[in-house]
Order: C-alpha cells, then sequence, then structure tokens
C-alpha cells in the first residue's frame, strides 16, 4: 500500500460531508476544502481540521493535490473533472459523470488523456447483498436470466431547487435514481448490449410539457440475449415507507433478489427465491455507504492511473440517454397523430 493521497473535497454538502466522514475515519489525507456556502465549509473542518479552505477548483489544484472528489450540483460534473485531471489530478465524482452521454464520454477522454484515475459514487455495487446477488448469477445459481425487474421509488423528492432544472441536473428521478438502477442492471450481467428501449416519464401525473423534469419514469430494455428488464423510479411516491429499493433477476431455476428492508434507505437483504420458497442469504447490518470512495482512494494509493472500467460510466449514461430519448419520440407522436389514433412507440 502506497502513502496516504492527498485529497481535496470540491462540495461538502451532506453527500461530500459523508464521504469526507468515511475517509476522515480511514485515515485518509484530506487536505483541501472548497464550498461557496460558509456552513457547509465550517462543517467540514470539523471532520477534517488540518485542511486548507480554498476559494476554487483551481486554488485547490495548485496544491498539488493527488486526487479531487466533486460532490457538486450535477451541471458541473463533467468540467469540473475535465479541469482537475487536466491538472493531473484523479478524481471521485457523484453521480451522474454528466448530464448526458456526450458530458460523460467527455470525461473519460480526459481522464484516458491524462492517464489518471477515475472513480464515480455508483454506490449500490457495493452493498454486501448486491455483491452476493452478483457472485450468484456468475455462478449460474439461478440459470439464464431471462428478465430483470429495477426499482428505486423514494417517498421524498431534492431538497435543492437546482434538482427541477433540467439544465443544471439533466433530468428528474430517472438520471437521479434510475442511474442506480440501469448500473446494477448491466454490471450484475457483465455489461450486455441494450437493443431495444420503451419509456414514459411523467411530471406531477402528466407527460412531460419540456418545462419540468419527470418524478416517475418508467422504461422497458431489451437486452442482446433476449433478457427484458422493467424499470420504475420516482420522486414523492405515496409508497406507505420511506424508500422501496430492489433489483430482482428471474432465471429458470430461481430469483435472486435485492431488496431494501422494512423501507430503510441504508438497509438491505439477498434472497434466493425458488418456487414458492425463499432463503436469505445477506442482511444487515451491513456499512456500505462509503465502500465506493474507499475503494477508489485504496486503488489510488497504489496506482493513480487510468483504469479502463471507467469505460462502464459511459454504458450507464448511453441507457439513460436512450430512455429520455425514447420518452421524447413519443411525446412527439402524440403530438402528431390523428387524434384518435393509436400509438406504440419505443
Amino acid at each position: 500500500m502506497g502513502a496516504a493521497p492527498r485529497l481535496g473535497f470540491l462540495g461538502v454538502g451532506w453527500i461530500g460531508r459523508s464521504r469526507m466522514q468515511t475517509l476522515a475515519e480511514a485515515g485518509a489525507s484530506i487536505c483541501a476544502i472548497c464550498d461557496p456556502s460558509s456552513e457547509m465549509v465550517q462543517k467540514a473542518c470539523k471532520l477534517a481540521p488540518g485542511a486548507a479552505v480554498t476559494d476554487s477548483l483551481e486554488d485547490m489544484l495548485a496544491m498539488g493535490l493527488d486526487g479531487v472528489v466533486i460532490a457538486t450540483p450535477s451541471a458541473f460534473h463533467a468540467e469540473q473533472a475535465m479541469t482537475a485531471l487536466a491538472a493531473n489530478s484523479a478524481v471521485f465524482c457523484q453521480k451522474p459523470l454528466g448530464r448526458n452521454l456526450t458530458e460523460v464520454q467527455a470525461v473519460i477522454e480526459a481522464a484516458k488523456a491524462s492517464n489518471r484515475l477515475l472513480g464515480l459514487d455508483l454506490s449500490y455495487r457495493h452493498t454486501a447483498a448486491m455483491q452476493a446477488v452478483r457472485s450468484l448469477l456468475r455462478e449460474g445459481t439461478i440459470g439464464q436470466v431471462h428478465a430483470v425487474d429495477l426499482v428505486f421509488h423514494n417517498a421524498y423528492g431534492p431538497d435543492k431547487p437546482w434538482f427541477y432544472d433540467a439544465a443544471l441536473s439533466g433530468g428528474g428521478c430517472l438520471i437521479d435514481l434510475g442511474v442506480h438502477l440501469v448500473d446494477l442492471l448491466l454490471w450484475a450481467l457483465d455489461f450486455p448490449i441494450v437493443v431495444g428501449t420503451h419509456a414514459r416519464l411523467l411530471a406531477k401525473g402528466h407527460v412531460l410539457t419540456g418545462k419540468e423534469v419527470e418524478d416517475y419514469a418508467l422504461a422497458m430494455l431489451d437486452l442482446e440475449g433476449g433478457q427484458v428488464a422493467r424499470l420504475a423510479c420516482s420522486w414523492r411516491l405515496h409508497a406507505g415507507c420511506d424508500a422501496v429499493i430492489g433489483a430482482t433477476f428471474h432465471g429458470a431455476l430461481g430469483s435472486l433478489i435485492f431488496t431494501n428492508v422494512g423501507g430503510s434507505f441504508y438497509d438491505f437483504e439477498a434472497h434466493l427465491a425458488r418456487g414458492t420458497s425463499r432463503e436469505c442469504l445477506v442482511s444487515p447490518p451491513d456499512a456500505w455507504g462509503g465502500r465506493s470512495i474507499r475503494h477508489w482512494t485504496e486503488h489510488l494509493a497504489t496506482d493513480r492511473h487510468f483504469d479502463a472500467e471507467a469505460g462502464q460510466f459511459a454504458r450507464v449514461a448511453e441507457v439513460l440517454d436512450r430512455i429520455y430519448q425514447a420518452n421524447a419520440r413519443r411525446i412527439a407522436a402524440i403530438q402528431d397523430r390523428p387524434l384518435g389514433a393509436k400509438l406504440w412507440v419505443s
């Protein structure tokens, strides 16, 4: 293991501080903090009292840091990541890496050009429950997967105004929550190609007008191996609990189930179902929240160079783009169809 990387944190709201706390408890070298909110900076300084407070990303990069952790509004992720990479700093970014595939690809190319490590906080991969599901899928425990059900319903919505501005966020609940579902689908099945996409996105129960972001998203994805995946996610759904989160993989010999427990955002189980029986494979407690950034930091300590697995981030962004595009085509077809005509658009 090499020396602890010298890190800077750009954006120290709740999620930034959460990741900072994980690393501080692990003895990481947190050298710099930057955030326009003095309140957030003060809270972050309590976690890393020796860190310098800088006025800008450029000032932070002038310190010659090994890596920068980005937890700012989504609109800034791509540009800030590319700026850091151009300064030969590795990057760990909150999701999404960019608002669309074009931005994501640009960041990946910047990481390649600078030969620096690029990480993204796709945290649900790192739960013990999802790790168990993926392992058994690879072992063929349920045989050939033919269908996948993915869900992330949140009884609440984001509390920052920028989430509701598509220019700043890139979209609504799909890019906020659905990004995790798409990642779990592709990652668990070793990144199959999506060959068909059907989608319907709603805002407050109505078809998107173009001025709103979606608070309910429903998509069906056809995969190259013949499998079909159904994805549903939402903000402020009347779910009767805080959240409904899950990924279920159906095969000829059984089903593997990743699910939250009792509506929790933090507690997850894995189950193997056969017929009417169900076996619990993994149950809480599981302190998974900071594993993604710890994995990146540990990698950075031994090898700061570009890792080709970052190309997976573009695969996820491509599917999100396809869902948004499928919905846009559907809206266009509705606007153009004769009154009373039937419609099915993919």
